[in-house]
This record gives structure tokens, sequence and C-alpha cells, in this order.
């Protein structure tokens, strides 16, 4: 079986219960097993701003399918579910994405494993880290929790001083 985690968001309608449904969609298919599922986070948009708060989450599951055959099932899930095409980083009700699968490093065909962003998001990285603290970063060499903290460490703080 593959381990494979995949990110959660949700930024229109009732957030909680898009999440709740898509995880319940994803758990019925009989090739799925969902084996654990992260706290929810509130966090703001990223690229475009003017848009409400998400909520994220992320989800461990065992599959015996191919990575193309869960990108499929995700898509018709987000489908399913009323996902309309907007435009980049845009609003939406639902948003499931391959985070990683493995150790398996894809970038072919509108897959992208381990997903391109993982390691510079931080709404990804918190509820990743919650479930899967050590798991490595197939190209980056990198634990999960460890990213997280270089992420942190990177955020910039002003400095209360006088320039005069």
């Amino acid at each position: 079986m593959n381990k494979v985690y995949i990110g959660l968001g949700s930024n229109e309608g009732d957030r909680f219960k898009n999440l709740q449904r898509s995880l319940q969609l994803l758990s019925k298919d009989p090739r799925i097993e969902l084996e654990k599922v992260s706290s929810i986070y509130e966090t703001e948009p990223v690229g475009y701003k003017r848009q409400n708060k998400f909520l994220n989450a992320v989800c461990e599951v065992s599959t015996s399918i191919s990575p193309y055959q869960l990108l499929d099932l995700l898509k018709n899930i987000e489908k399913k579910m009323g996902r309309k095409k907007t435009f980049k980083w845009g609003p939406r009700n639902i948003d499931l994405d391959i985070l990683l699968f493995d150790a398996l490093v894809i970038d072919e065909n509108g897959l992208h494993i381990p997903h391109k962003e993982l390691d510079k998001r931080k709404f990804v990285l918190l509820p990743l880290c919650e479930i899967a603290p050590g798991v490595v970063h197939p190209v980056l060499k990198t634990s999960i929790r460890k990213l997280l903290l270089n992420l942190n460490k990177s955020v910039i703080q002003t400095v209360d001083t006088d320039l005069h």
C-alpha cells in the first residue's frame, strides 16, 4: 500500500462541511483507507487576497492506486462537490491536492509530487507536521518538522528602533 498525504482547503460556502464531505467521498472509494486527519486551521488566502479565509487540513491515506488514478479521483470529488474553475489562487469550495505520495517524485502532465509549494506553505506544513512530522520531503531530503521550523525562522520580524 502507498502512503499518501492530501491537502484539503475550502473558503466558500460551509467550509467545515466541505472538508467533511470531501473526506467522506474519499473514504467511500474502496481503494482508499483514511488513516489520519489533522486539525483544521483557518488561514489567510495566498496570492489573491480579496477573498474569504480558508479552512485547511491534511489527511493521510493508504491506497493501492497510482498517483494518476488518485489525481483523477480527487478531481472527480471536486467536480462532484461543485467546484468551479475560476482563476489562479481564486476562491473555491474545495481544493484537494496530493502533497506527498510515498517517496515518489513526479513532474509531468499536470501532476507534481511532491506538491511544488509544499515547503513554502505554512497552511500545509502545519497540519502535515501535526500528523507526519518525521516524513521526509523526497527532493529536499528534509523532514516536514524541519521544513516548518525553517519556514518559521524565515519570517521577517519588525525591530523597534529609532532610525533618527
